[in-house]
């Protein structure tokens, strides 16, 4: 049973750091401020320009999406934070965060292995592509990653819910994360770090190994192509994807499985910072300097907008 007497916590952050607060707050502001601007680009041009209205882009529009809200939900208040003395948040609002970050980070390691999926049957099976990646099956991928990573949530947070939080209230964490706030609490959290585990398990290493295997057929079927032309564009496109891969899984597995057993909070809050600012940030970089069909977008809407001024 509920017996919560905590009625708000206290974010810790970077607090440690007193002599930087200024200047990290001026450095995680651009780094967000480009993340975010740097994501609607990409939704923007997606959808102003024809050419890109296919699967793989309406995927990379999701990506973008889900890296827009992941660094919402947590970065503003980190900033608020990082400029005044009162580093509280009340107890829903910290579930709230909690909920919401979860979720979309779900969804968006879920959402990789869907574009992995995507890029298999482009490669490995060019003359089905348009039949098996079609608009009722692209939907349908999108809103079931979406239903996994707000099912997940829900059950994560409804588990975090039931336990007591009888005191201490100090987060040592910019933001309420799953394993920050289970070491609050004054219950038995057995039951949630091994829900937390499992989770990570569907979410981390299950997606990743799907993403592997579709690699592995991907690799194999790029190397029997005879034209270095055509290798070099597959490759480009597989080279992009797997960078977002690798840092995203990497960061969260180390996160999430940690919490089985003792770790530091500081090493945490370093990793953490790739998830929901260094990430997002790179994202939009990775899949417009990688791919010319977004720089061209690119330039052709931006010759538009500029002839009609």
């Amino acid at each position: 049973m509920n017996a919560t007497f905590v009625t708000e916590f206290v974010i810790i952050g970077f607090s440690k750091l007193l002599d930087f607060q200024k200047p990290l707050f001026v450095v995680f502001l651009i780094l967000y401020m480009l993340a975010i601007l740097g994501n609607l680009l990409i939704i923007g041009i997606i959808i102003l320009e024809p050419r890109l209205h296919t699967p793989m882009y309406f995927f990379l529009t999701n990506l973008s999406m889900l890296d827009i809200f992941c660094s919402s939900t947590a970065v503003p208040k980190m900033l608020h934070n990082l400029l005044t003395e009162k580093n509280t948040i009340s107890f829903s609002g910290c579930m709230a965060q909690l909920y919401l970050f979860t979720s979309f980070l779900g969804t968006e390691l879920s959402l990789l292995a869907v574009m992995s999926f995507d890029r298999f049957v482009a490669i490995c099976l060019p003359m089905r592509y348009p039949t098996i990646m079609n608009k009722s099956m692209c939907v349908g991928l999108a809103a079931y990653v979406w239903l996994l990573g707000t099912s997940n949530a829900i059950w994560l947070t409804a588990l975090t819910f039931r336990l007591s939080f009888c005191g201490p209230n100090v987060v040592n964490h910019f933001f309420c994360e799953i394993p920050p706030v289970l070491k609050l609490s004054c219950s038995d959290t057995t039951l949630n770090d091994y829900a937390t585990l499992v989770a990570d398990l569907i979410f981390g290493l299950t997606c990743f190994m799907l993403t592997l295997v579709s690699y592995i057929c991907i690799i194999s079927s790029i190397v029997k192509i005879r034209s270095n032309d055509k290798k070099r564009k597959a490759f480009s496109t597989c080279a992009s994807h797997l960078n977002v891969v690798a840092m995203l899984y990497g960061t969260t597995m180390y996160t999430y499985v940690q919490p089985m057993s003792p770790y530091s909070m500081d090493d945490d809050k370093i990793v953490s910072v790739m998830y929901t600012l260094v990430s997002p940030l790179l994202n939009p970089v990775i899949y417009t300097l990688r791919n010319k069909e977004v720089i061209q977008a690119f330039k052709k809407v931006w010759k538009k907008m500029f002839s009609k001024m």
